[in-house]
Protein backbone atom coordinates (compact mmCIF):
# COMPACT_ATOMS: atom_id res chain seq x y z
CA UNK A 1 0.00 0.00 0.00
CA UNK A 2 2.80 2.67 -0.04
CA UNK A 3 2.71 3.72 -3.10
CA UNK A 4 -1.24 4.38 -2.78
CA UNK A 5 -1.90 7.59 -2.26
CA UNK A 6 -3.58 8.77 1.12
CA UNK A 7 -6.94 9.77 -0.12
CA UNK A 8 -7.25 6.49 -1.85
CA UNK A 9 -6.26 4.12 1.54
CA UNK A 10 -9.20 6.43 2.81
CA UNK A 11 -11.51 6.23 0.46
CA UNK A 12 -11.13 2.19 0.03
CA UNK A 13 -11.13 1.43 3.08
CA UNK A 14 -14.03 3.75 4.08
CA UNK A 15 -16.06 1.76 1.01
CA UNK A 16 -15.27 -1.34 2.31
CA UNK A 17 -15.84 -0.43 5.98
CA UNK A 18 -19.34 0.93 4.20
CA UNK A 19 -20.14 -2.30 2.22
CA UNK A 20 -19.54 -4.62 5.31
CA UNK A 21 -21.78 -3.03 7.83
CA UNK A 22 -24.91 -2.45 4.87
CA UNK A 23 -24.00 -6.16 4.00
CA UNK A 24 -24.49 -6.94 7.78
CA UNK A 25 -27.82 -4.42 7.86
CA UNK A 26 -29.21 -5.99 4.83
CA UNK A 27 -30.08 -9.23 6.76
CA UNK A 28 -32.42 -6.92 8.33
CA UNK A 29 -34.09 -5.08 5.91
CA UNK A 30 -32.10 -2.07 6.65
CA UNK A 31 -28.79 0.01 5.96
CA UNK A 32 -25.62 1.16 7.61
CA UNK A 33 -27.32 4.66 7.67
CA UNK A 34 -30.25 3.98 9.51
CA UNK A 35 -28.13 1.75 12.11
CA UNK A 36 -25.72 5.32 12.48
CA UNK A 37 -28.84 7.36 12.89
CA UNK A 38 -30.07 4.87 15.58
CA UNK A 39 -27.16 5.41 17.40
CA UNK A 40 -26.93 8.66 16.89
CA UNK A 41 -30.44 9.58 18.85
CA UNK A 42 -30.21 9.61 22.59
CA UNK A 43 -31.98 6.87 23.71
CA UNK A 44 -33.44 8.45 26.42
CA UNK A 45 -33.90 12.06 25.67
CA UNK A 46 -33.99 11.71 21.84
CA UNK A 47 -32.43 14.17 19.72
CA UNK A 48 -33.73 17.63 17.90
CA UNK A 49 -33.93 16.64 14.28
CA UNK A 50 -31.72 19.65 13.48
CA UNK A 51 -28.57 18.41 15.27
CA UNK A 52 -28.71 14.83 13.58
CA UNK A 53 -27.54 15.78 10.34
CA UNK A 54 -23.80 17.67 11.74
CA UNK A 55 -23.74 15.03 14.31
CA UNK A 56 -23.92 12.21 11.17
CA UNK A 57 -21.79 14.29 8.57
CA UNK A 58 -25.04 13.83 6.60
CA UNK A 59 -26.67 16.31 4.20
CA UNK A 60 -30.41 17.48 5.36
CA UNK A 61 -32.09 15.69 2.17
CA UNK A 62 -30.23 11.85 2.79
CA UNK A 63 -31.22 12.96 6.45
CA UNK A 64 -35.03 13.28 5.67
CA UNK A 65 -34.76 10.06 3.74
CA UNK A 66 -33.24 8.19 6.29
CA UNK A 67 -35.62 9.44 8.85
CA UNK A 68 -38.68 9.06 6.74
CA UNK A 69 -38.02 5.42 6.21
CA UNK A 70 -36.85 4.77 9.83
CA UNK A 71 -40.24 6.35 11.31
CA UNK A 72 -42.60 4.19 8.52
CA UNK A 73 -40.25 1.16 10.34
CA UNK A 74 -41.70 1.87 13.18
CA UNK A 75 -37.92 2.53 15.13
CA UNK A 76 -38.33 6.27 15.86
CA UNK A 77 -41.17 8.89 16.36
CA UNK A 78 -41.23 12.44 15.78
CA UNK A 79 -42.56 14.89 18.70
CA UNK A 80 -42.99 18.94 18.36
CA UNK A 81 -39.86 20.55 20.27
CA UNK A 82 -41.89 21.94 23.61
CA UNK A 83 -38.56 24.40 23.56
CA UNK A 84 -38.83 25.40 20.18
CA UNK A 85 -42.28 25.31 18.33
CA UNK A 86 -40.38 24.66 15.17
CA UNK A 87 -38.31 22.14 15.76
CA UNK A 88 -39.00 18.77 15.82
CA UNK A 89 -37.43 16.35 18.62
CA UNK A 90 -36.58 12.36 17.61
CA UNK A 91 -37.13 9.84 20.08
CA UNK A 92 -36.65 5.70 19.03
CA UNK A 93 -39.72 3.87 19.57
CA UNK A 94 -38.92 0.44 22.27
CA UNK A 95 -38.70 -0.90 18.16
CA UNK A 96 -35.91 1.26 17.59
CA UNK A 97 -34.11 0.67 20.73
CA UNK A 98 -33.74 -2.89 20.21
CA UNK A 99 -31.94 -1.95 16.63
CA UNK A 100 -30.21 0.36 18.26
CA UNK A 101 -28.42 -2.27 20.25
CA UNK A 102 -27.90 -4.56 17.57
CA UNK A 103 -26.27 -1.74 15.98
CA UNK A 104 -24.54 -1.05 19.00
CA UNK A 105 -23.28 -4.74 18.83
CA UNK A 106 -22.06 -4.65 15.80
CA UNK A 107 -19.95 -1.84 15.76
CA UNK A 108 -18.20 -3.24 19.08
CA UNK A 109 -17.41 -6.30 17.52
CA UNK A 110 -15.83 -3.80 14.84
CA UNK A 111 -13.78 -2.32 17.21
CA UNK A 112 -12.69 -5.05 19.36
CA UNK A 113 -11.67 -7.30 16.11
CA UNK A 114 -9.74 -4.30 14.79
CA UNK A 115 -7.99 -3.50 18.44
CA UNK A 116 -7.39 -7.12 18.54
CA UNK A 117 -5.53 -6.99 15.45
CA UNK A 118 -3.25 -4.24 15.70
CA UNK A 119 -1.58 -2.43 18.04
CA UNK A 120 -2.05 -0.05 20.81
CA UNK A 121 0.49 2.12 19.05
CA UNK A 122 -0.83 1.59 15.54
CA UNK A 123 -4.19 2.64 16.70
CA UNK A 124 -3.23 5.34 18.82
CA UNK A 125 -1.05 6.75 15.50
CA UNK A 126 -4.09 5.96 13.12
CA UNK A 127 -6.14 8.52 15.55
CA UNK A 128 -3.65 11.27 15.71
CA UNK A 129 -3.47 10.72 11.63
CA UNK A 130 -7.41 10.94 10.86
CA UNK A 131 -7.80 13.81 13.91
CA UNK A 132 -4.42 15.80 11.85
CA UNK A 133 -6.46 15.50 8.11
CA UNK A 134 -9.76 16.26 9.94
CA UNK A 135 -8.55 19.68 11.34
CA UNK A 136 -6.78 20.60 8.59
CA UNK A 137 -9.26 20.15 6.06
CA UNK A 138 -12.21 21.69 9.03
CA UNK A 139 -9.23 24.66 9.01
CA UNK A 140 -9.07 24.54 5.25
CA UNK A 141 -5.16 24.36 5.23
CA UNK A 142 -5.02 21.82 2.73
CA UNK A 143 -6.47 24.24 -0.02
CA UNK A 144 -7.26 27.65 0.45
CA UNK A 145 -10.22 28.27 -1.51
CA UNK A 146 -9.46 31.40 -2.78
CA UNK A 147 -6.15 30.39 -3.99
CA UNK A 148 -7.93 27.83 -5.72
CA UNK A 149 -10.55 29.33 -7.59
CA UNK A 150 -11.06 28.65 -11.39
CA UNK A 151 -11.09 31.75 -13.83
Amino acid sequence: MKDKTIDYILRTTWLAVNKMYNEEASQFGTTMATGFALLSIDPDDGTPSTSLGPKMGMEPTSLSRTLKTMEEKGLIKRIPNPEDGRGVLIYLTEFGKEKRAYSREKVLTFNETIKNNVSQEELTNFYKVAEVINNMISNKQIYNQKEHSIK
